[in-house]
């Protein structure tokens, strides 16, 4: 019997290919019993921690430091920065007590470490010597999500939040630094060949207790849009908050400047979505859990076909190569092609009695691009080029499939469209709420960097004939 593919079109039902893919390819089990909290499968797992590797090493180059901080952070420190718990208190879970005992303080489990962090860093931060101060955790935190939970995408355990925080001395440093997180970031989304809008967020929208934040926004196939980060510039409110001071080499006592972004797992969820067909998932090379799998197309009595198999495996794990050996007598080469095509492997190795007899393998990519036969010494310079080839296979569909996602107009008159709009804007409240109910959606903020082309925005004017000076993205997210 072949493996049947998913056979679902995920821009006409993207919530049924979703959830099957997630069943199917086994990265994540959505039967826990508690809403909002899922429990991540090995591959799953490695998918996540492949995906994580690439932005911990991008921020450790660039000098952060990672450490650990409580889950469970005291009311009367959570509620130091009046701002913050007003945005967060209303969705943070609270611990009161035991089973048989209530303690004499209530704990919020975090939605984020800035109040205990920063509750540390009054301690540790004295003199000039000490800043910049460059830290992350990978966490888990906690958010009573009140929309309609996804896996991955909208939960109330995020289990893989990276939270990077900073202090600086001066505000120009602070800003500098602002642009340091966003070229990580850049990074990368580039390197998961994801396309994004940044989009700086709107005073009224801002992160509780900053004075700005940039959000990187992409688009989901069901037209919703989805936060990828945030990069977010404090300012000195959490450090008068929780006095966080230096002494200068004056001699004059400051208040530190302060940053702070994140992403979590829902940039896999955007992997997934993104990249995938009707086939199933289809994993950019470098965060795919498994890079090749060989299947040997030999009868029962052929074991040295499978013998060769072993070798060429063994000399690809030897190189780094994450190899996976389907030797399962119990399914047809046909039926393993489509199965960890499904499975989102990258490339696939087929090894038969011709391979054997000729010491090569023939390469199968998952983009359907014609096979290649090579000499087993020249696999891995093989795989090289077509792993570059499926990077910029994947990030070409994947801008088009964020162009067909997103609508320019500017005309301020009702559409009806299924995705993103981006349309003049002054940057002003009010034209924000004429466009949110005109276009019945939410402005996620002004376009700072689009990787759609768009023309001067100064030729156009608002809905209330204001000369624009902007472009604002608008949408419905998760």
């Amino acid at each position: 019997m072949a493996w049947k593919s998913i056979g679902i079109n995920k821009y006409e039902n993207f919530s049924e290919w979703y959830h099957e893919i997630l069943r199917e390819a086994d990265i994540v089990d959505i039967r826990y019993p508690v809403k909002g909290m899922i429990v991540w499968r090995p591959y799953g797992l490695k998918a996540l921690r492949l995906v994580q590797k690439i932005l911990t090493d991008l921020l450790d180059k660039t000098g952060h430091e990672e450490a650990y901080f409580p889950t469970l952070i005291p009311e009367s420190v959570f509620s130091r920065e009046k701002d913050f718990l007003a945005g967060f208190g209303g969705e943070s879970f609270v611990v009161e007590g035991t089973g048989t005992r209530r303690f004499n303080e209530r704990f919020y489990l975090r939605p984020t470490s800035e109040t205990v962090m920063y509750y540390m860093w009054s301690m540790w931060i004295k003199g000039r010597k000490d800043l910049p101060l460059k830290m992350y955790q990978v966490v888990n935190i906690f958010r009573y999500e009140t929309k309609m939970t996804h896996p991955l995408l909208r939960v109330r355990e995020i289990m893989g939040f990276i939270e990077a925080h900073t202090a600086h001395a001066t505000r120009e440093e602070a800003e500098k630094q602002i642009i340091e997180g966003i070229q990580v970031y850049k990074e990368f989304f580039d390197r998961l060949q994801l396309p994004y809008f940044i989009v700086k967020t709107p005073p009224w929208d801002t992160f509780a207790g900053a004075e700005y934040n940039y959000d990187f926004i992409t688009v989901m196939p069901d037209g919703k849009g989805l936060e990828l980060g945030s990069v977010i510039n404090l300012g000195q409110k959490f450090a008068k908050a929780f006095d966080i001071k230096y002494m200068d080499t004056d001699g004059s006592v400051k208040y530190v400047y302060q940053t702070c972004y994140g992403v979590s797992e829902r940039v896999l969820g955007a992997v997934i979505a993104i990249h995938g067909d009707d086939k199933g998932l289809f994993f950019p090379p470098e965060v795919a859990p498994i890079q090749v799998v060989i299947v040997p197309i030999a009868r029962r009595e052929e074991s040295d076909i499978v013998e060769y198999a072993e070798r060429v495996k063994n000399f690809l794990e030897n190189q780094g190569v994450r190899v996976y050996l389907d030797k399962d007598p119990e399914h047809t080469p046909g039926w393993k092609y489509y199965y960890w095509e499904m499975k989102g492997v990258p490339t696939r190795l087929e090894i038969g009695r011709r391979e054997l007899e000729t010491n090569t393998v023939t390469i199968a990519r998952r983009d359907n691009a014609p096979k290649v036969t090579v000499k087993v010494e020249d696999i891995l310079s093989e795989l090289k080029t077509i792993w570059a080839d499926l990077n910029k296979f994947l990030r070409s569909n994947a801008l088009e499939h964020l162009k067909k996602m997103t609508m320019f107009t500017e005309k301020c008159e009702p559409v009806e469209f299924k995705g993103l709009i981006i349309t003049p804007w002054d940057g002003s409240r009010r034209e924000a709420e004429l466009l949110e109910k005109n276009f019945g959606k939410g402005v996620l903020g002004e376009i700072t960097e689009s990787p759609i082309q768009l023309p001067q925005p100064s030729q156009y004017t608002t809905c209330s004939g204001v000369r624009a000076d902007r472009y604002a993205l608008l949408g419905v997210t998760y």
